[in-house]
């Protein structure tokens, strides 16, 4: 008897682990976003590339407050969505700079790969490191590429899992910029 209630707890747990993976994460909602609540502050450093512009290490609270932010979850093993993704996002940095700051974490990664992939993809706009995810936890992050749009006032309107291409980019640009 005892050993069919430990056949029938496997069983559940492997069809709610299977049932688990077979959900979109786009389609996961993300609470920070549903209840617009304050993005989450954290300091991380800047890595070599952005050091001269940004300084050593980028404070989200110092940010916060002045334009809408574009804050992106990235890594360099992330293939083929973030490769997708990098040259939407720098082609809409380019396009906004000023009105909108775009953000990218690099998150457990290892540097030179992180360095390799900001150069393969010419990426200009600021790049932090993150390589044990700890923000991506803050954020309720279920993996890479997240995008999360912050407005001016540091509240989480929104949150897009995956790659992000450039109409989608848009629409959330549309109601975070004033």
């Amino acid at each position: 008897m005892r050993a069919w209630l430990w056949v029938l707890l496997v069983l559940a747990l492997g069809g709610l682990f299977l049932w688990g993976m077979q959900r979109n994460p786009k389609e996961l909602p993300s609470v920070l976003a549903k209840e617009r609540r304050p993005a989450p502050d954290f300091t991380l450093p800047v890595l070599p590339p952005y050091r001269a512009e940004w300084g050593e290490a980028f404070r989200l609270a110092d940010h916060l407050g002045q334009q809408p932010i574009v804050l992106n979850f990235w890594a360099s093993w992330c293939y083929p969505a973030c490769y997708e993704e990098a040259p939407v996002l720098e082609a809409a940095w380019r396009a906004h700079r000023g009105r909108v700051l775009f953000l990218g974490v690099n998150t457990q990664d290892k540097e030179p790969e992180a360095l390799r992939f900001i150069a393969q993809f010419g990426l200009t706009f600021p790049q932090v490191f993150d390589p044990r995810g700890r923000v991506g936890v803050d954020y309720g992050m279920y993996g890479v590429p997240e995008t999360f749009f912050i407005d001016r006032e540091g509240r989480v309107l929104a949150r897009h899992a995956g790659a992000i291409d450039q109409a989608t980019l848009e629409k959330y640009l549309k109601e975070v910029l004033p």
